[in-house]
């Protein structure tokens, strides 16, 4: 008799709601194999027997040759009992035990279902929901685990008998595909219009959208992970009013294109662009513009009032049916090619997901709601992205990224790490992995908090994780930070410095064990220094046990906190008293200031009256731009940077349509004059603290500049230069005296592209290996990856009691 083998094997990774049983299954049934393959909250477990050399086969190559979606982390297989019996089967999914499978992201249609919804003899022509085992909604519909469609918001929709035909069949493409649905059992599209919004009967919901936004109509669309706000990108009236009902100030709007020749008539789309805008993710891409910032107008139809005086434009391609839809299939009639797609919610809000919800919190911005019954478990906002010398640089990671965990360069025990305030991400961490939450948002608002706790829960079981110990940041005055404190029980809570859990942030990405330090270049707007101060253009000698600082910014004054972020001209005149210069009225900073406002300025920095000192380098950078007539007031995070850095791109050499070429990497300190150079104080040793970097100098030459009537984009280039050539000087200090040769660029300044490229070339050019973000955001959205590898390296667990301070800890006193 021919000898017979049973193995158990389990496959652990995003191996649900991918296709990975129906593949299990295929590949036994070729192989002659009996068993089964069922899902569990481990991962997928199969059990195959029959002859050693064919299970051999269905073992060795069961990672290589998985579905396109499935991500395998491991395989382990060990022989058991023979059973005996014949034929293959999928089983029902176990239930029970903790959570140790991976759940995938959203992806978008795939090439197939969209051939499938513009096929007028296919079942599923224009159904909105049309989905197979490779596309469609995944992590924003589950509710639990394993991954089966009765742990789904689709659990309310039974499959009709041409659907469980399908779903039940090995050969079809939506075999085990957990959110199939067609026209006769699917979710139901409906429009919802007027006051109070009620639905037309007999009216197409799609064409009259299609009419609606034609008309110049703000509309409220349903997506994966919430809703958007819709409008024709081309209308001006449109984009201004809900811009006005928004409160968006001149924050840029996100785009949708139809297809990428209509997103290349507005935008330059390099090799590495094109491939994030039509892949799976589908993410927010920022492009460089063409046609540039200086005055002209954005070709291929885009009004002004989508991005005003911004160098980029965010751009994504439909990744939903509805989407595909409401842009126009072949041969519909004529619309909108091109959408303006932002949050649905009003500014500092978290993204609406409920229906009942959007009725209420969007009533006084939408003028129609297509909304659909498919409920959304999980909020998600639309992920952001840009490219940097042909790297991918995450800006905002979520939809299509969460829940992939990050592997981790060391074990961490069970740790719940709250994230920043502004740009707020959490994230779980055990063992090797880490998840990064979703965006959640900016903590100040209320609702916003609320989401915080609903995804942090949500996130606890799906991963299966149970913090015995919470991460935060020190500021006394965060919410995230109060939160932890309140959560955490008799836990440990490990509070971590603002700047440090940047540098971990970039080492653990990097795969850094720690081992060894690194020079953490630590360039962001705000962060609680251990003196108080505002810090950050902070030089560190860190790894994730702690760290020194070696050098910094000098201090200048934040008169007025929130009040010098809101208006730079505040800022450029703080930094030009500390440099003793006089406030001219021929000084753009100057005239932006109403007179009655100088007045009080001025004595403000003369008694020194909430003028909190600061080291910011995005301070610094705010004050460049008022002071070379840039921007003086910032309606949005970081605007006068953004413009600043829009301007100085126009002094890298125009091309064709005087925009820059973004594959080029242009330089920012052309041959066309004089540079600027701050001001080193550098201590006579490491004892004597840190080496201090004064930008007097610097304001010095701008101000000379501007006298003279040199053009505003050789200053933005020059300031731009000057920035990467100190990160250049200080790290070969550093380098000198402590024998550091790695250089981590960490920080939001960093995602300003021109600077990170400029600096990057700087320090590889003397020898420097130079690790920047991709996959993390260099930003506070990449704040809580820092934190968590930071408390794993905490020697000290401190168990607070009720009202007790935190002890902070990780700094260390000397080089």
């Amino acid at each position: 008799m021919e000898a017979v083998q049973r193995r158990r094997v389990t496959v652990r990774g995003v191996v649900q709601g991918v296709g990975f049983r129906p593949y299990v299954y295929t590949r036994a049934i070729g192989l002659g194999l009996a068993g089964h393959v069922t899902n569990t909250p481990e991962g997928v477990v199969a059990e195959v027997e029959g002859a050693p050399a064919a299970v051999s086969r269905f073992c060795e190559r069961l990672a290589a040759d998985a579905p396109p979606l499935a991500v395998v982390d491991a395989v382990d297989h060990h022989e058991v009992p023979v059973a005996g019996g014949s034929g293959f089967t999928i089983i029902a999914s176990r239930t029970g035990g903790p959570a140790r499978t991976l759940v995938s992201p959203d992806v978008a249609t795939c090439a197939d279902c969209l051939t499938e919804l513009a096929d007028p003899a296919d079942r599923r022509h224009r159904h909105p929901f049309i989905t197979c085992t490779h596309c469609g909604p995944r992590f924003t519909i589950v509710t639990g685990l394993p991954y089966d469609r009765a742990h789904t918001t689709m659990a309310r929709f039974p499959m009709c008998p041409d659907c469980a035909r399908e779903y039940g069949d090995p050969a079809d493409r939506r075999f085990h595909a957990q959110p199939v649905a067609c026209p006769a059992c699917g979710p139901r599209l409906r429009l919802l219009t007027g006051r109070p919004p009620r639905e037309t009967p007999d009216v197409d919901p799609v064409a009259e959208a299609r009419r609606l936004l034609t008309a110049g109509a703000i509309l409220a669309v349903k997506g994966l992970g919430g809703y958007h706000l819709a409008c024709d990108a081309g209308h001006p009236g449109a984009v201004a009013e809900l811009r006005r009902r928004k409160a968006r100030g001149d924050k840029p709007f996100a785009l949708m294109a139809r297809d990428l020749a209509d997103a290349e008539r507005f935008a330059h789309i390099g090799p590495e662009e094109r491939a994030l805008l039509e892949g799976g993710v589908r993410p927010i891409v920022l492009l460089r513009r063409r046609g540039g910032m200086e005055g002209r107008a954005t070709p291929g139809g885009v009004a002004d009032e989508v991005a005003p005086r911004c160098p980029d434009l965010g751009v994504m391609l439909p990744y939903t049916p509805v989407h595909h839809l409401l842009l126009g299939l072949p041969g519909d009639p004529p619309g909108p090619r091109l959408l303006v797609m932002t949050s649905g919610n009003l500014a500092g809000e978290p993204i609406v997901t409920d229906d009942d919800e959007a009725l209420d919190r969007l009533a006084l911005l939408a003028d129609a709601w297509l909304t659909h019954d498919r409920p959304i478990h999980v909020p998600c906002d639309d992920s952001v992205v840009r490219v940097c010398d042909g790297e991918t640089l995450t800006v905002r990671r979520s939809r299509g990224y969460a829940p992939m965990p990050l592997a981790l360069p060391l074990p961490v025990p069970a740790t719940l790490a709250a994230g920043g305030d502004l740009k707020n991400a959490f994230c779980l961490g055990e063992g090797r992995r880490a998840w990064l939450s979703a965006h959640v948002g900016d903590m100040d608002d209320l609702a916003t908090q609320d989401a915080f706790e609903r995804a942090e829960r949500q996130l606890e079981s799906i991963t299966g994780v149970s913090p015995v110990r919470l991460a935060a940041d020190r500021h006394p005055g965060y919410r995230s930070a109060g939160w932890a404190r309140r959560a955490a029980g008799a836990r440990p809570l490990v509070r971590v410095q603002h700047h440090h859990a940047h540098v971990a942030s970039a080492m653990a990405e990097h795969g850094l064990d720690g081992g060894r330090r690194v020079i953490g270049i630590a360039f962001d707007g705000t962060g609680y220094g251990d003196d108080g101060a505002v810090w950050g253009g902070e030089v560190l000698l860190a790894d994730y046990a702690g760290y020194t600082r070696f050098a910094h910014l000098a201090y200048v004054p934040l008169p007025g906190g929130d009040a010098a972020v809101h208006r730079p001209y505040r800022m450029a005149l703080s930094h030009l008293r500390a440099a003793g210069i006089g406030w001219a009225p021929d000084l753009p900073c100057t005239a932006a200031c109403p007179p009655d406002e100088l007045r009080v300025l001025d004595r403000q920095l003369e008694r020194d009256l909430n003028c909190v000192p600061t080291s910011s380098m995005g301070r610094l950078f705010d004050a460049v731009s008022s002071l070379a007539g840039v921007c003086h007031r910032a309606g949005y995070e970081a605007q006068a940077a953004i413009e600043l850095e829009g301007v100085a791109l126009g002094a890298a050499g125009p091309d064709p349509d005087s925009g820059p070429d973004p594959d080029s990497g242009p330089d920012p300190d052309p041959d066309s004059g004089p540079g600027y150079a701050f001001g080193l104080c550098v201590p006579p040793g490491p004892a004597a603290g840190p080496v201090t970097a004064d930008p007097a100098p610097v304001l010095a030459a701008v101000v000379a500049d501007v006298r003279a009537g040199t053009d505003r984009a050789l200053i933005a280039a020059r300031f731009h230069a000057s920035v990467a050539a100190l990160v250049g000087t200080l790290c070969g200090l550093a380098r000198e005296r402590h024998g550091l040769d790695t250089v981590a660029l960490t920080g939001g300044v960093f995602a300003n592209t021109l600077l990170s490229s400029a600096c990057a070339r700087t320090l590889r050019a003397s020898g420097f290996t130079v690790l920047r973000h991709g996959r993390v955001p260099p930003n506070d959205g990449g704040l809580s990856l820092g934190q968590l590898m930071v408390a794993a390296a905490s020697a000290t667990e401190h168990h607070p009691q009720q009202g007790e301070a935190h002890v902070p800890g990780g700094t260390r006193q000397s080089a």
